[in-house]
């Protein structure tokens, strides 16, 4: 290795781990925070034993960064998050199970309905403006909908 490495301490590692901890603020990946915990247990390990040669340093780095990221998924997987609101996001969703009147007809399965302010696309039986229809399921923007018998 070149000469410049050699003198790698501790509080290079710990460099590291800061500046990888900035670029986790600045970017959303939130992937670079578990590489900079690995810089950081890296530089802590080198100064309990300051003579570990550089290349068992980056072979320490490596693993461990290797071990937080798989450690976090892992806990990520068995720990999911249990919202009081499921269908915050997904707006179609919140409409299943409703029932709306027909603003234009179903025509070769296609329609309109007007729910509040805005018009959504329907997919469903024939059926003529004014009729009654439930919100069965939501591809995407579209409501897949039946007739709803009044």
């Amino acid at each position: 290795m070149s000469e410049w490495l050699n003198p790698v301490v501790f509080w290079h590692w710990w460099i590291l781990a800061g500046v990888l901890l900035i670029i986790e603020l600045t970017m959303p990946a939130f992937f670079f925070l578990w590489i900079g915990i690995a810089a950081a247990a890296t530089g802590l390990i080198l100064l309990v034993f300051p003579g570990i040669p550089l290349e068992t340093q980056l072979v320490l780095f490596a693993i461990l960064s290797l071990v937080a990221v798989v450690a976090w998924r892992k806990y990520r997987e068995s720990h999911q998050h249990v919202s009081d609101q499921p269908n915050l996001n997904r707006r179609g969703r919140q409409y299943v199970g409703r029932t709306f009147t027909l603003a234009a007809p179903i025509v070769n399965g296609v329609g309109k309905v007007t729910v509040d302010d805005s018009t959504w696309r329907v997919k469903g039986p024939d059926l003529p403006a004014g009729s009654l229809v439930k919100v069965d399921d939501v591809d995407g923007v579209v409501f897949i909908v039946s007739a709803e018998n009044a």
